[in-house]
């Protein structure tokens, strides 16, 4: 009886509180909880609701009822801004266009509403737009969203490094951010880094894959690796991040002493070289980045003028110091394959440069990505491809037959046709496939002339006769065909399928194995030492799990063990025992015997 007495009382105190809910919001005066007059005019009104929103914000306010009475002056705000829900409400008591009973619920259910969804502070309180339509329009030009950033961020990230912010609605934080924010997003993207903004109010699941559990967050991306910044946000400190995600064997410091050895690289990496002379000290973070951007196709290298050391450099290729300078070289190391100079450089500039010379007047194919960028297949007949491929051994000095072949690639530039050449010793059935069934070429270098036409290997080439031995009746007759070849594309008589270039310069296994290792090893140790709790949380939940288990394993282990002691000591009592009972009798039978 008494227990139905307390859920009746119960259910009418539930009931009680929902009519003081409904009363309220009947009673709600939008005038009254701004303490203006109904004849207020707007900027009456405005000023009235930044006084109060000062003062009642939940961030500033601890007062438990804070965020009521900031929803309160919000909605009040809201209607009294505008002048068509205001003269609703002087009409009709309400701020919607119609009467009747489903306005008066939706005014009900107002407070149960994402109210900021369609509130925002003025511009000029703060400064800081908290409305989505409102927001900074820099900040709307970086809007990631989670198919972006899985789709295009994290693939782009392996060209350039990205900057990306995390932030959200009511982040006064955020605020105080703002102008150190643009100056430096400005100043980086000019450079080539990436910028993205997450909203995370509306994109949390973005948020949560990117680890960012407070608001405002900046952390850097590259190679698909995430790293947060925990320093102050200046400027120096966020150029300073940027750089420090870059490798740090980007760029070679040059001097007299080996630069030769550095120019002579390009045979075994198979990479243009390219140096840049300046005044500065330390590596430009522009030139970083472009190193970073073009670490596949060539070698960066930089030599400050002002270090002693380089006079032999500056006078060998004729550099002004007073500006910097970007040479390029190729097969030859004496004499560049290209320069600019300017006083400043821009990244468009760099990056033209660097464009029409991203391979080696004959490169060497290393690997099926390679042979598609230089001998790309046939899109039309106006867009025909040559490739002229020379098939040598391999050596560590270059051959004459090489030779000969790097200098009439380098007579004919034609942007049709492109020189490169292929180890048949590393590409067996590559060069098997091009090669007659001769004698006459065992041992001997050959010079094909093909175009491909279909990814899967399709090719219609023609290879010479003769092997090339670099001769001037050599050059001779590769000019005619490849001059034959411009009226008559039938010349390519023969068709085959190609195999798959192996990739040459790919790291073995092991090696492979070591660089993941070594990377998740330095994420764990970012991870202690730089992340929050809430980061470490999977971390922490792996190790405490795995020390349960093995002192668990052991503690088992031991009771087990004690317990098989327990229960193997009684039958030895009992064997005990009943040694002493067969001897007590004879005892006992013995001293009758006496008596």
């Amino acid at each position: 009886m008494e227990v139905r007495k307390l859920s009746i009382s119960w259910q009418f105190l539930i009931v009680l509180v929902l009519i003081l809910q409904i009363l309220s919001a009947l009673d709600f005066d939008p005038y009254r909880v701004l303490g203006v007059s109904r004849t207020a005019s707007q900027a009456d009104i405005k000023k009235a609701y930044k006084k109060l929103a000062r003062e009642w914000h939940p961030d500033k306010n601890k007062d438990p009822g804070a965020e009521d009475k900031f929803i309160q002056i919000s909605k009040a705000y809201e209607i009294l801004s505008n002048e068509e829900k205001r003269s609703n409400y002087d009409q009709y008591g309400d701020a919607g266009e119609n009467q009747g009973y489903q306005k008066q619920q939706q005014q009900r259910e107002y407070r149960f509403r994402h109210f900021h969804e369609n509130f925002y502070f003025d511009e000029s309180f703060f400064h800081f737009p908290f409305n989505s339509e409102r927001r900074d329009s820099i900040d709307e030009k970086y809007l990631l969203h989670f198919s972006h950033y899985v789709n295009e961020v994290v693939p782009d990230s392996f060209k350039k490094p990205y900057l990306i912010k995390i932030t959200s609605d009511w982040c006064f934080s955020c605020i105080h951010i703002e102008p150190v924010w643009k100056e430096v997003i400005q100043e980086l993207e000019e450079l080539g880094v990436g910028i993205g903004v997450v909203h995370a109010g509306y994109e949390r699941r973005l948020a949560h894959h990117l680890g960012a559990h407070s608001t405002p967050s900046i952390l850097g991306i590259i190679n698909g690796k995430i790293s947060f910044f925990h320093n102050a946000v200046v400027r120096e400190n966020l150029r300073q991040f940027v750089e420090s995600l870059l490798p740090g064997n980007l760029v070679e410091k040059v001097t007299n002493k080996n630069y030769v050895r550095f120019l002579s690289g390009w045979q075994q990496e198979n990479k243009p070289h390219v140096l840049l002379f300046d005044q500065t000290p330390i590596v430009p973070l522009l030139y970083k980045l472009t190193a970073f951007a073009y670490k596949d196709y060539l070698s960066f290298g930089y030599v400050y003028v002002g270090l002693r050391g380089t006079e032999e450099m500056t006078r060998r290729y004729n550099i002004n110091i007073y500006a910097p300078t970007l040479l390029v070289f190729k097969e030859h190391i004496n004499r560049p394959a290209d320069v600019i100079q300017a006083r400043g450089m821009k990244k468009q500039i760099i990056d033209d440069f660097i464009t029409r010379n991203k391979y080696l007047l004959a490169a060497r194919l290393t690997s099926q990505k390679l042979f598609h960028e230089l001998c790309p297949v046939k899109r039309s007949h106006r867009q025909r491809k040559y490739c002229v491929v020379l098939l040598t051994a391999e050596t560590t000095k270059l051959s004459k037959p090489f030779e000969a072949f790097l200098s009439f690639a380098l007579a004919n530039t034609q942007d049709t046709v492109r020189f490169v050449h292929v180890y048949s010793n590393r590409q067996q059935e590559f060069a098997d496939t091009l090669l007659p069934d001769s004698e006459a070429f065992q041992g001997k270098s050959a010079v094909s002339i093909l175009e491909r036409r279909n990814t899967a290997g399709r090719v219609v080439y023609k290879t010479l006769e003769d092997p090339w031995i670099g001769s001037e009746s050599d050059k001779f007759i590769l000019l005619g065909y490849l001059d034959q070849l411009r009226k008559d594309p039938a010349l390519l008589s023969s068709e085959a399928v190609l195999p798959d270039l192996t990739d040459e310069l790919a790291p073995v296994f092991l090696l492979r194995w070591f660089y993941s290792a070594s990377d998740y090893i330095s994420d764990c140790w970012d991870s202690i030492f730089h992340n929050n709790w809430r980061e470490m949380m999977p971390l922490l939940s792996l190790i405490f799990s795995a020390l349960f288990i093995l002192f668990g394993t052991v503690i088992v282990q031991a009771f087990s063990d004690s317990n098989d002691e327990r229960e193997s000591s009684p039958p030895e009592k009992e064997e005990a025992q009943e040694k002493t009972g067969k001897t007590e009798p004879s005892f006992t039978k013995e001293n009758s015997r006496f008596l």
